[in-house]
């Protein structure tokens, strides 16, 4: 039999002193009903906090419940019984893990913000649910107070004890509920700093290697009318938080219009963070796009942000959508709709407030209608379509965007702005272009490269230029393959050579996935990329 003099809490003054030096909630949380539970006069003390529903599907309390948006959280719970010597009183997933707001003793604490303090619970048998079990334990009082901080209730601390309480265990109950909030306060804040502190840090290694990486071609430039369209769009869209789908060649600029996007929208003091659909393995998809947990799966070894995540406020851009697995759709349409997300290994539901800008050179209509691509997907997707036409149709901007890019590649190769000819722009014109801007830019560095006393000479490949008579002399110039002609070796590889050109030129510069060279070619990507390479100079 305990003397009815022990004390509720033993050395409340050291306790309170603790409290003020966690810095993580779960650590507060631990060490209240630790501390609190470590008095023989106490069988019980818990630990409820205020948080979204969250498992009603199985909570014992669902029928109670008034709207299933927020409840009591069971936390951290402590104690010892006298039925059961090893019954384990640290789990949180009992019958009474959840209490709907408002519902039960601890429900209506949290209701009203008000105390309940029984100091003798004889006669009261109605007033616990249990009763059989608080005869077992020798329960006869109880303590429950709400965890207020700045006129908010946070949550509430429940104290059942084996010894009548005295107005002064009570007074010190309350006292520790008091600090207990405002501790769990400063350690949420605390957390909520380091969280932020870390996602700066991810933000700031994020947009290092986007400065690091080389873009498809600077700014917007030109004064073509297909171009003045594309801006016009761009500002009436911007403003809005509405996905925007991008369409067009590879090459054309799709990346730059989702950076212009995003510079004029309200996000702008957000990041724009970029992922490559078609360059995920199809295994790390959820894990890129959403994150994973420390252990989830083989070579995780540490807890990682998601895209989503990371982009939280700001833009996603998604490039390349249209190379997204079928299988995975759905679970990409799953946030986009519901602004929802769980780790891979984690059950936490986390809400992100992103906006989606996609890009493909695929025509996704297309693909929906033959099944390959989730209509359902398409759809949310396509909310505003920007079409971005090809250079060959806004030939009028390619001497301001030459102009233009030979200055950033002049910085980049550290020499002087070699001046376009009106030969050179004369010839820049004639060609068609397969691969767009991203060509472009990728002819003027390798004249800037070769240039001698100033002069530029381009590398063009005229089988794509029919203005150009070199490109039929080329043309004619090969071997034909009719009769019983025997072709020597050199004239194999010349006709192989002209034969990948075409490929790559009728695929915009692409050698695999959908479309490409290699699949035109009828052959595997890594076979088309060792015969590039191993014809070498016959193909520039």
């Amino acid at each position: 039999m305990l003397d009815t003099k022990t004390p509720l809490i033993r050395d409340p003054r050291s306790l309170l002193l603790e409290m003020a030096q966690r810095m993580q909630v779960c650590d507060a949380l631990r060490l209240i009903v630790d501390r609190i539970a470590s008095s023989p006069a106490v069988a019980l003390a818990r630990i409820w906090l205020i948080r979204p529903a969250a498992g009603c599907a199985t909570c014992p309390r669902a029928s109670e419940c008034p709207d299933r948006t927020n409840c009591l959280h069971l936390v951290a719970s402590a104690g010892s019984s006298l039925v059961d010597p090893t019954a384990d009183l640290t789990r949180l997933d009992g019958e009474f893990r959840r209490f709907p707001i408002g519902v039960r003793k601890v429900g209506r604490i949290a209701s009203t913000g008000q105390p309940m303090e029984v100091s003798n619970i004889e006669g009261n048998p109605d007033w616990l649910v249990k009763p059989e079990w608080a005869k077992a334990e020798g329960i006869r009082g109880f303590g429950g107070q709400p965890l207020i901080h700045h006129g908010n209730v946070l949550g509430v601390l429940a104290v059942f004890s084996r010894t009548t309480c005295s107005e002064e265990d009570l007074q010190w109950l309350r006292t520790i509920a008091n600090h207990a909030a405002a501790s769990l306060a400063n350690a949420s804040a605390w957390e909520e700093i380091e969280k932020l502190r870390h996602r700066l840090e991810l933000e700031n290694d994020y947009l290092q290697e986007e400065v690091n990486t080389n873009h498809s071609f600077g700014d917007m430039v030109g004064s073509s009318a297909a171009l003045q369209k594309v801006t016009q769009q761009i500002e009436l869209v911007a403003p809005t938080d509405s996905t925007v789908l991008v369409t067009g060649e590879s090459g054309t600029g799709k990346e730059l219009v989702a950076r212009e996007i995003h510079r004029r929208s309200s996000r702008s003091d957000r990041p724009l963070i970029k992922v490559n659909c078609a360059a995920i393995p199809r295994e790390l998809y959820d894990s890129e796009f959403f994150g994973h947990t420390k252990g989830s799966f083989t070579g995780a070894v540490r807890d990682r942000v998601g895209r989503f995540e990371l982009a939280d406020g700001g833009t996603l851009f998604l490039d390349e959508i249209g190379e997204i697995p079928l299988e995975l759709q759905s679970k990409l349409l799953r946030v986009l709709q519901e602004g929802e997300l769980e780790r891979v290994g984690e059950e936490q539901t986390r809400e992100v407030d992103v906006r989606i800008i996609a890009a493909t050179n695929r025509d996704l209509k297309a693909e929906s209608e033959a099944k390959r691509f989730r209509a359902d997907l398409y759809y949310r997707l396509s909310v505003f379509p920007i079409e971005l036409p090809s250079l060959s149709k806004r030939k009028e901007d390619i001497p301001l965007l030459a102009e233009h890019l030979l200055h950033q590649l002049a910085r980049k190769l550290g020499r002087e702005t070699p001046r376009l000819t009106k030969a050179n722009i004369q010839q820049l014109k004639q060609y068609e272009w397969p691969g767009n801007i991203r060509e472009l830019q990728h002819v003027l560095e390798r004249a800037m490269i070769t240039a001698r006393g100033g002069r530029l000479r381009f590398q063009l490949d005229q089988a794509t230029s029919p203005n150009d008579t070199s490109s039929l002399e080329r043309q004619s110039s090969l071997p034909s393959l009719d009769g019983d002609k025997i072709l020597t070796t050199d004239e194999l590889k010349a006709f192989e050579a002209a034969n990948i050109r075409r490929a790559l030129a009728a695929s915009g510069g692409k050698v695999s996935g959908p479309g490409g060279a290699a699949e035109l070619l009828n052959t595997k990507p890594t076979t088309l990329a060792s015969r590039i390479k191993s014809l070498g100079t016959r193909l520039s």
